[in-house]
């Protein structure tokens, strides 16, 4: 008896050396403590989305060749019950964005995403793409639209911009409650941003354009997702 408590105890220790390792270096982490006994995976999407260029080293980025072999694990994984997705990102490479928003969005367990600090630029379409959004009050979500082509091209300037907004318009207004044409007012706008064409919302500013689902924070995300989950379970 001892002895098994001992390989026990070990166990332990080796499931939270492998789960802090992995949080150091993806920044991803399985959720299984909870009282509710739902096994749910986190994402969290920091930084830079990076795409087919690398950012430079001193950047905190988010790589889509990790995320998406991620998101396809857990799609394969039975004994995941749930997705909570942490957004803190500044955003980044439009295409890489676009290809993790639409995995997250095809998955077939319940996701839920949480906006902390910022979900700028192609972090929205991450942050729509869940089942259900959460925005933290003091939380921004910002439209940039800039001509190097790693966040939201300039529609007047070139067609393929043009096409790249088009594109990310059409998934957020197919993923939240905005229409296609708020949306593009939003991104259009030249009143508010000095640098950049584009809109900055507040938390519960995000909320009444229908663009993020709910203000709130981690213990909000959770409850719902764990609601989610037990809706679907009921369903089967």
């Amino acid at each position: 008896m001892e002895k098994q408590n001992e390989e026990g105890k070990q166990k332990e220790l080796d499931r939270e050396a492998s789960q802090n390792e992995q949080i150091r270096e993806t920044g991803q982490a399985v959720l299984d403590g909870n009282s509710r006994k739902h096994k749910v995976e986190l994402l969290t999407v920091i930084g830079e989305i990076e795409g087919h260029e690398s950012a430079p080293s001193h950047s905190k980025t988010t790589k889509y060749e990790h995320v998406l072999p991620k998101l396809a694990l857990i799609e394969d994984d039975e004994e995941i019950e749930g997705l909570l997705i942490l957004l803190n990102t500044v955003g980044g490479d439009v295409e890489a964005g676009l290809a993790i928003a639409e995995m997250i969005a095809s998955l077939s367990i319940p996701t839920v995403s949480l906006v902390l600090g910022g979900g700028h630029s192609i972090g929205v379409p991450m942050a729509v793409s869940a089942d259900y959004s959460f925005i933290v009050p003091s939380a921004t979500c910002v439209h940039p639209v800039r001509q190097n082509g790693m966040f939201i091209g300039v529609a007047q300037s070139y067609r393929n911009m043009e096409k790249i907004q088009d594109r990310i318009i059409a998934f957020v207004s197919g993923h939240s409650h905005i229409t296609a044409e708020r949306m593009e007012e939003l991104m259009l706008d030249t009143s508010q941003l000095v640098k950049d064409v584009g809109t900055m919302l507040e938390g519960e500013e995000a909320v009444k354009e229908g663009l993020i689902d709910e203000v709130g924070g981690i213990r909000e995300a959770l409850d719902r997702l764990y609601t989610l989950i037990e809706r679907k379970k009921s369903q089967k």
